[in-house]
């Protein structure tokens, strides 16, 4: 009897302590399911053109009211310092999307538009098939201006390069578009091509066309305006950003009740050209069409707001706003300033250039529990550092052939004086496809002039007799007025071979060496002779 009972008690005790085993086992499983529910949703909206003076909150002397982007910042996190990879629109969201700087791919130069092939191959990894990784429903709404490729009626024909009315005949808007978003991680892809002035004007949803083409429409008023080109059924210009709204709006509502993160990534056609303040928002600035359309995009993110926060999602959403560039001249610069306002507030240029009003712009973080409330970050950051800011997140490690030149901002949300933040140097790049390069306090810029639209332009006598090359202390002359080129000649020196280590290892993020898609193009750093090789 008294081994019987010892056997039980032996017994009860296995039986308690694999009881205990499991429950730890069960314990672990639980964890790790609410750890990845607790990944957020990701919304990011990218502007069209808005620089970085139309936001009250970052230009305390703007004349446009923006109280939704402003309660946005003050929500979260405004980065000061934060820069676009190149200071036009296709060469930016290559970056956003890829974290790989966009002169590295074949397009050193302009923009695509809206017949160009696809920019982006398929075997690239992109931030939508990156969180695909983790679960993540993935969409792109909006503007994609990195190329597809349409069907063609007559295979053994190209397209025109997009810019004249006879440029698309060849197209055959009933056959599926191939090399799409859908093929670099989007399952849901809905937009339009080009930018909203390049033809054609029809919207293509999972790789069809919405609607065929009923009519050829153009518009040559001077905020307005639009190419001549065919138009779909259900495409009318002045609807199409809040098309793009209703669409996102939807979308949010949907994901919301299902247990999948989902990442959004909403390119906005506005305030780029064709500038189309719906008829309530026409005037309401009291300066021009411009700021009228400035107020909708601001009005349209405070639906925004309310459509997350009504998703019951608010808690667990990582929103991003910026922009793709800066302001345009589109804007009509002299026009605003007559009523106090400047789009570039304190900076130089503006779009296209490689002065910081060409790619210098808003960049407010919202993530509630992670991201302190009215936050302000002084760090210099870009655009393709949204890459690797993901993958930090979703802690999914980079391979040496992604994100080769993004950083992760994942540290800065949680404290803006960090140290492990590990951006060193940031290189911009402008519409002609000059360089310059920053790093603290300098900026080394490697033309005479602009590089872009403003004086001095390339390309003409505005650059004559000035340096090759200008620096700036973005620090003490954030307005760019003194080139220090003389004086510092060591400074020069290291932002030089900086440049050139950056394009011959073919990333500037640690790892193994890299090739550019293309040869780079000599005379955008005519006077280093490594570029040349």
């Amino acid at each position: 009897m008294k081994r019987a009972a010892v056997y039980l008690v032996i017994t009860l005790v296995a039986v308690f302590v694999l009881w205990l085993v499991s429950c730890k086992s069960e314990t672990k499983e639980n964890t790790g399911t609410e750890k990845a529910e607790e990944l957020p949703n990701i919304i990011y909206v990218l502007a069209d053109d808005l620089g970085y003076g139309d936001l009250q909150a970052f230009n305390p002397n703007g004349k446009i009211l923006t109280p939704h982007l402003d309660q946005l910042a003050s929500e979260g996190m405004m980065f000061t310092d934060a820069h676009t990879s190149s200071a036009v629109c296709t060469p930016t969201r290559y970056g956003i999307l890829t974290g790989r700087y966009n002169w590295r791919s074949p397009l050193k130069s302009g923009v695509l538009t809206g017949t160009s092939e696809a920019l982006i191959p398929n075997n690239r990894a992109t931030v939508a098939s990156l969180l695909k990784k983790k679960g993540y429903t993935t969409a792109y709404i909006g503007k994609w201006h990195l190329g597809w490729n349409w069907a063609r009626k007559d295979s053994l024909k190209g397209l025109g390069p997009g810019w004249n009315d006879t440029d698309y005949d060849n197209i055959d808007f009933t056959a599926s578009v191939s090399n799409s978003p859908n093929d670099l991680g989007f399952d849901y892809a809905y937009g339009h091509s080009g930018s909203l002035d390049m033809a054609p004007y029809v919207y293509v949803e999972n790789e069809q066309v919405t609607a065929q083409p009923d009519r050829v429409t153009v518009d040559t008023s001077k905020y307005g305006w639009w190419r001549k080109g065919p138009t779909g059924a259900d495409f009318h210009h002045d609807d199409v950003t809040p098309n793009f709204f209703r669409k996102t709006f939807k979308y949010i509502r949907q994901q919301a009740k299902k247990e999948q993160p989902f990442f959004l990534y909403l390119p906005l056609p506005s305030p780029h050209t064709p500038v189309l303040p719906t008829k309530e928002w026409q005037g309401k600035s009291g300066m021009n069409p411009y700021a009228d359309f400035m107020m909708m995009i601001d009005d349209y993110m405070g639906q925004l707001a309310k459509a997350i926060r009504e998703a019951g999602i608010e808690e667990n959403t990582l929103v991003v706003f910026t922009s793709d560039n800066g302001c345009s001249p589109q804007a009509d610069f002299e026009l605003l300033a007559k009523y106090g306002h400047n789009p570039g507030y304190v900076y130089r240029g503006h779009k296209a250039d490689i002065y910081e009003g060409g790619h210098r712009v808003p960049f407010i973080v919202k993530w509630p529990g992670v991201i302190k409330p009215g936050t302000v970050s002084d760090a210099t950051i870009c655009t393709t550092d949204f890459f690797a800011t993901c993958s930090d997140i979703i802690n999914i490690n980079l391979t040496n052939n992604g994100g080769e030149d993004s950083f992760s901002m994942y540290p800065l949300f949680k404290d803006p004086n960090t140290t492990e933040y590990k951006r060193d140097f940031t290189v911009h790049h402008s519409i002609n496809g000059s360089f310059a390069i920053r790093k603290g306090r300098w900026k080394l810029i490697f033309c005479s002039g602009s590089g872009g639209w403003s004086y001095p332009k390339p390309n003409t006598g505005d650059v004559e007799g000035l340096p090759d090359y200008q620096l700036y202390d973005i620090i003490s002359d954030p307005s760019e007025k003194n080139n220090v080129i003389e004086k510092y000649p060591e400074v020069v020196n290291e932002l030089e071979s900086l440049m050139a280590a950056a394009v011959k290892n073919g990333r500037t993020t640690p790892g193994t060496q890299q090739e550019n898609d293309a040869p780079m193009n000599g005379k955008a750093w005519k006077q280093i002779e490594i570029f040349n090789e």
